[in-house]
């Protein structure tokens, strides 16, 4: 069974940094696509981040692109996300997920099929 475990969320005052980390378990990770949504207080869930299996693709959400990096370590099973920059704007609960079998990076939340537990990240003013 796949499960994904996110963290690195936390308290950040406007212009500070993050890094967010998924971990993966299972086999695959390696030849699977990741990326990286959030979801902010009522509103609906957003594409962030993307990024291909072997690393080599990725795609932003326009506002974040810049101040964003994602990347992953296959040795590791583990995806990242470099958040610098922030804005009050990005406090959301930040979501990792897996393309399970899929390589290509996609900002489609339809098409991944697992999805971590979330970790809050709180921009201040």
């Amino acid at each position: 069974q796949v499960q994904l475990a996110e963290s690195g969320g936390g308290l950040v005052q406007a212009g500070g940094s993050l890094r967010l980390s998924c971990a993966a378990s299972g086999r695959t990770f390696s030849s699977s696509a990741m990326g990286w949504f959030r979801q902010a207080p009522g509103k609906e869930r957003e594409f962030v981040a993307t990024i291909s299996a072997n690393g080599g693709t990725t795609y932003y959400l326009d506002s974040v692109k810049g101040r964003f990096t994602i990347s992953r370590d296959n040795a590791k099973n583990t995806v990242y996300l470099q958040m610098n920059r922030l804005k009050p704007e990005d406090t959301a609960v930040y979501y990792c997920a897996r393309r399970w079998g899929r390589a290509e990076a996609s900002s489609n939340p339809n098409t991944y099929d697992y999805w971590g537990q979330g970790t809050q990240v709180t921009v201040s003013s």
